[in-house]
């Protein structure tokens, strides 16, 4: 059974009340169950974790590396600011797919950098908490089509 670590960044402990224009009205309670039901249909096992703090953060991804196959991260507004956590996902070499319920990419232009892009195997932005559901699937497939041709 597959085993991915799921993180969510600063201010995602706020879902459903922050912005929800932005960033819709689901809170990170129902988002955390959506994605579990959603994990038990693929077979695979998920370990949650949200956390406003970096360093939080980059010790879940480092002690992620003896405990799971795959990270599924929604760094928040460290997608724009931490080498830390572009280093520590780098560092621990698990395959990653970034996440986030807006699109980055039609926002302010400091959120058009990331970070995370460069060192994941690929990023979801703009379909609100659909964004979290298809990067569980993507991560998943790509995890298993690696074993498959390994």
């Amino acid at each position: 059974m597959l085993s991915l670590l799921v993180l969510h960044g600063p201010n995602l402990n706020l879902l459903g009340k922050r912005e929800p224009g932005i960033y819709g009205a689901q809170t990170l309670a129902e988002v955390n169950a959506s994605l579990q039901v959603e994990a038990a249909t693929l077979a695979t096992q998920l370990e949650i974790l949200q956390s406003n703090h970096e360093g939080a953060l980059v010790d879940a991804i480092h002690a992620a590396m003896d405990r799971h196959q795959g990270i599924l991260i929604n760094p928040g507004a460290y997608t724009h600011t931490s080498v830390a956590l572009r280093d520590a996902i780098a560092g621990v070499d698990l395959p990653t797919v970034e996440v986030h319920l807006s699109n980055i990419y039609r926002r302010e232009s400091f959120r058009h950098h990331s970070y995370i892009a460069p060192v994941a195997v690929g990023q979801i932005s703009g379909f609100g908490v659909e964004s979290y559901r298809l990067g569980l699937h993507a991560l998943v497939g790509y995890l298993r089509s690696r074993a498959i041709t390994s």
